[in-house]
């Protein structure tokens, strides 16, 4: 008698059914027919292991659409290991913590899942001990937080930093008592039976579903090709959330980076095992501490507030060029110094590693002439990093997806341009890949009002903020407050805040002011309060009901056009005879504009405004793309009557 095989499909169908598993376990259910349809397509693409493409739309319920269809499969006869990539840390968790609890309970499923983050997100036994130890590197604010480190590790289980609350997310100390791929010493490390990253590691590899997040993913694919990344168990199925995010993610892992801060940390560890265990080898120190200060007057040579640039263009210029062949030379110095050091301990061994891998990297930031490849630098308040990117990982993407042999699942709200794929799929490769397109089921005809206001200054008017504060103050006091300003520009944000904080009594709440999750915090707790934020505000972020009713955009969201890689792409599309507006620029605009255009309506009982500051949506023949590809919203160019909208919602 032959085992009667389990039919995922009419499984999927019975999770959304009226009378299913999910309308048992969720107060207030009522199936959708695209969440349904997407899951049936998830799970097909999941038992055939094939590559499937989502749009969809805000309030299809996407997350449930791909969880309850990877669970489920799981009960067949051969279950497949499956991998849950989202855009941030905090989605993850959400994931982690909230949803996948909920689905478990539903389905009555004993599935194993776990959480699995990068290696800087695990305290690290062997560094808290080193600088424990050594303490005169540490400055007062850095000793409280090593205490509370200290103490905190006495009882953690996970050994994730996210369980320290009493700790700043920026905290100096983080660096101290975790580890990089440079400074982990593997195997040799004499923690290595009690460390929590490999624990971690282990659970995701005993688990059915892994949930991780892009950066981990690109960052493990990337070693994994040379070799070394183990990080991801090897999984049958992939699926991403947030997809519209990885095409610059994978191109950011297909490249190389090399920073001064990976210096500075080599030189920081040098001095700390001179001081404990080498201080007969005077020379350490001395070649630790010059290459130290080389690394201090590179920076220097860069503007104050941290930027992007090409850097082409830059070792183009005497001074430059100069400073960074001097980093060569110490470099240089301080490896001679480590080699002779070789075999004393297991911790220069691993700093004579690393001198050896980054005069490697050096040695490709040198040859900037390189075919096919973008060279940019972006720098922080402390140091440069210098950065070598394909200009496309079409190619090595698909590559990795046909090898694989496994599922490959790619959703987000805002995948499509002008109602198509083929931006989001020429980026990565994925032109055999099946396509899903799921509109909204929210009425945004009822709900919702698109006003593009007339007689606006343009961009770089000096007139542009007061004129943006003045049409604001209407529409703020119409919502009483619960209103976001999403800007493409720090500069014109401040001067926003300046006019609107002497003209409102809202409370203002500016980014930058504090961490991105306390702001929003004091956003839903603080009656009539008005958010002004920029580009990290733009998606991610979820505000329902009353507490949000209008999004004013200062502009359409074109990339800066001296962004070094976008310049880059656009160079290349133009020598293979493209046209690097209609196939970078305005694809990447629209994508941002629909993630902005989202923060709006979240749910069914959602009302409210949108503002889109700019009139080449109007006036410009590309901005029927732009319009396109937003929501049926009912369209005015008159403000009164937006504020007349918001008034009858409160």
């Amino acid at each position: 008698m032959t085992e009667k095989k389990i039919n995922p499909v009419n499984q999927v169908s019975h999770a959304f059914a009226q009378e299913g598993a999910l309308a048992k376990a969720i107060k207030g259910f009522s199936p959708r027919q695209a969440q349904t349809d997407m899951a049936l397509d998830v799970a097909q693409a999941i038992d055939k292991q094939s590559s499937l493409i989502v749009e969809a739309g805000t309030g299809t319920g996407k997350t449930f659409a791909y969880l309850i269809p990877a669970f489920l499969s799981l009960n067949a006869k051969k279950p497949k290991k499956i991998v849950v990539s989202t855009g941030t840390k905090n989605l993850q968790e959400q994931l982690f913590h909230k949803d996948i609890p909920l689905i478990k309970k539903a389905l009555a499923s004993n599935a194993q899942v776990a959480l699995l983050k990068g290696r800087a997100n695990y305290l690290c036994n062997y560094r808290l001990a080193q600088y424990q130890n050594s303490r005169g590197q540490l400055d007062a604010q850095m000793l409280q937080d090593l205490v509370k480190v200290k103490t905190w590790a006495n009882g953690t289980q996970s050994g994730d930093i996210g369980e320290l609350v009493n700790v700043s997310e920026d905290s100096s100390i983080f660096p101290f008592v975790t580890s990089t791929l440079d400074n982990c010493l593997a195997r040799d490390c004499p923690d290595y039976e009690a460390c929590h990253l490999v624990r971690a590691r282990q659970k995701a590899s005993d688990a059915d579903i892994i949930v991780v997040n892009h950066h981990l993913f690109f960052a493990d694919m990337a070693l994994k090709d040379t070799g070394f990344g183990e990080l991801i168990p090897k999984a049958q199925v992939m699926i991403f959330d947030e997809a519209h995010q990885i095409s610059d993610i994978a191109s950011e892992y297909f490249g190389e980076a090399f920073s001064s801060k990976q210096l500075v940390d080599l030189c920081t560890d040098v001095l700390q095992v001179h001081r404990s265990s080498l201080t007969d080898v005077k020379q350490l120190g001395l070649a630790a501490e010059k290459l130290q200060k080389t690394c201090q007057e590179f920076r220097l040579l860069f503007n104050y507030d941290p930027e992007r640039g090409n850097w082409r263009e830059k070792y183009k210029q005497i001074q430059f060029q100069q400073k960074f062949e001097n980093l060569k030379i110490d470099l240089d110095f301080l490896y001679q110094v480590i080699k002779l050091c070789v075999s004393r301990n297991e911790a220069i061994d691993n700093c004579f590693d690393r001198a050896v891998n980054l005069l490697a990297q050096y040695d490709v930031m040198a040859n900037v002439e390189a075919y096919g490849m973008s060279f940019w630098y972006e720098t922080t308040p402390r140091s440069v990093v210098l950065h070598q990117t394909p200009l496309t990982v079409s190619d090595k993407f698909s590559e990795v997806v046909k090898e694989s042999g496994a599922g490959w699942i790619f959703t987000s709200a805002t995948l499509a341009v002008n109602n198509r794929f083929d931006h989001f799929a020429q980026h990565l490769g994925l032109q055999n890949a099946k396509q899903l397109m799921l509109d909204s089921p929210f009425d945004y005809q009822r709900q919702s009002q698109l006003v593009v206001p007339r007689y606006l200054p343009q961009a770089n008017d000096k007139n542009r903020a007061s004129k943006l504060a003045e049409l604001a103050q209407p529409l703020i006091k119409a919502s009483k407050g619960a209103c976001f300003m999403l800007f493409t520009s720090y500069r014109v944000m401040h001067q926003v805040a300046e006019i609107l904080a002497e003209n409102i009594d809202n409370p203002l709440l500016v980014q930058g002011k504090m961490a991105k999750r306390k702001l929003l915090e004091q956003f839903v707790e603080q009656d009539s309060a008005v958010l002004l934020a920029t580009a990290s505000f733009w998606e991610g972020v979820d505000v329902r009901g009353d507490k949000l009713t209008c999004v004013i955009i200062d502009k359409l969201p074109f990339a800066s056009p001296d962004d070094p890689l976008l310049q880059a792409r656009c160079e290349d599309a133009r020598r293979q005879g493209g046209e690097p507006f209609s196939q970078i620029q305005l694809p990447q605009a629209v994508i941002a504009l629909k993630q902005g255009v989202g923060r709006l309506i979240r749910d069914v009982s959602d009302r409210g405004v949108l503002v889109i500051c700019d009139d080449r949506l109007v006036n410009k023949p590309y901005g029927e793309t732009f319009l396109k590809s937003l929501p049926e919203m009912k369209r005015s160019r008159d403000i009164n009557n937006a504020a007349k909208f918001l008034e009858s919602l409160s």
